[in-house]
């Protein structure tokens, strides 16, 4: 039974499992506007959103960027940013929306699909319908965004810049699963999630809401690379890899053997999802060799987002091994800034030099020395390493 303290960790903000829409956590933060919203928009479109509540008819439209049009939406820039520096640069974007139909396909619904395919900001005309009130909105799963407007009147302005490679796998008649993988071999995740979004990919061709693309983008991904990685030869050495950024601790263990994968959130009192805990909460999912069937619901997309980093990286190593994440959330995550972060540090991680060992033991002694929570707290509850293999606790 989890306690009332410790039901924010599996909401995060986005289930309301507490019955509060929105999110109460969420009141208590606010940004000082730094610019005057006008009922006219004019410039750079840098990405598409498209809401979830009330599904199948969801909110769409252009998120427009006030400053910075060629970093504010891009996870591979903002990383290594500080905490304010992301969040003053996320609140100068503005969300229009338009209701629509998942299925729809009419002349607004298309000219987004233009939109998140350019590979180059395109810049639109807006006009809303009310002035927009300026306000920014935090998610467990997409990046902060800042005021939002329902759109009176639309028009693109300029021409999308559209790769053609894009334009040729799209235009293939192919399933949405294929589509995403042929892009991934040209492409980054971030471009594909917002081609993937707008409704452009599969047969149906169906608006997909931003944060569950976020999630299925990188599980589809995911499993193509595990497909690979299950038939690569396994390490022969225990490798542990560390990333620390915007007060999340990654530490990453890779151990000899087959494919299986294992991931910690350990979420320090006054974390975003932690405020009324009065010890740090630990959540675990993992799944075996053939891949896992249900959704990782006490994890989310922090889950899919870290495994993904974990899994491009193996596969560009053409190894396999058991591999087990430990994230550590101290107090000064105090609002969440989307899964990107979790994804961008694991790529982060995987790309140092790792400490390498012998035997399980000499890594964990190791990786006792950086955690904050005894390395014996997370066994307790870990698969992966409650398996004994004697060849594990002896140095070869």
């Amino acid at each position: 039974m989890v306690s009332p303290a410790n039901l924010c960790v599996i909401c995060k903000g986005g289930r309301y499992l507490c019955g509060h829409k929105p999110c109460p956590l969420f009141a208590k933060f606010n940004v000082k506007q730094k610019i005057k919203i006008e009922k006219e928009f004019y410039g750079p479109s840098t990405s598409v959103f498209v809401g979830h509540l009330n599904y199948p008819n969801v909110f769409v439209g252009p998120i427009g960027a006030i400053e910075n049009e060629n970093i504010v939406d891009n996870p591979t820039k903002l990383f290594q940013m500080t905490y304010n520096k992301i969040i003053e640069m996320r609140s100068l974007t503005i969300r229009s929306k338009m209701l629509e139909n998942v299925k729809s396909k009419n002349k607004f619904v298309e000219e987004n699909k233009l939109l998140a395919m350019s590979s180059k900001p395109t810049y639109v005309d807006l006009r809303f319908k009310k002035k927009p009130v300026f306000k920014i909105s935090f998610s467990d799963i997409t990046q902060p965004m800042g005021a939002s407007a329902t759109i009176e009147k639309f028009k693109i302005v300029d021409n999308p810049k559209i790769p053609r490679k894009v334009d040729k796998i799209i235009n293939d008649e192919l399933k949405a699963v294929e589509q995403i993988n042929l892009l991934y071999k040209h492409f980054d995740v971030y471009y594909i999630t917002n081609i993937f979004t707008s409704g452009a990919l599969g047969k149906e061709q169906k608006l997909v809401p931003t944060r569950w693309s976020i999630t299925a983008i990188d599980d589809i991904l995911a499993k193509q690379m595990m497909e690979r990685i299950r038939n690569y030869p396994q390490i022969n050495e225990y490798r542990v890899y560390e990333s620390r950024y915007l007060d999340n601790h990654f530490v990453i263990l890779l151990m000899p053997g087959s494919w299986e994968y294992e991931n910690f959130e350990a979420w320090a009192p006054g974390s975003s999802w932690a405020k009324n805990a009065k010890e740090t909460f630990i959540l675990q999912e993992y799944e075996p060799f053939e891949g896992r069937k249900k959704y990782a619901e006490k994890e989310g997309g922090g889950y899919y987002a870290a495994r993904f980093a974990v899994c491009e990286a193996l596969d560009k190593m053409k190894k396999q091994a058991k591999v087990v994440v430990f994230r550590e959330i101290s107090e000064g995550y105090i609002v969440p800034l989307g899964v990107w972060q979790v994804r961008e540090n694991v790529r982060n991680a995987m790309k140092q030099e790792p400490k390498v060992f012998q035997s399980l033991n000499e890594a964990l002694d190791y990786m006792n020395s950086k955690l904050k929570i005894s390395i014996s707290e997370y066994r307790k509850k870990s698969k992966i390493l409650q398996q004994k293999r004697l060849f594990d606790f002896i140095p070869r």
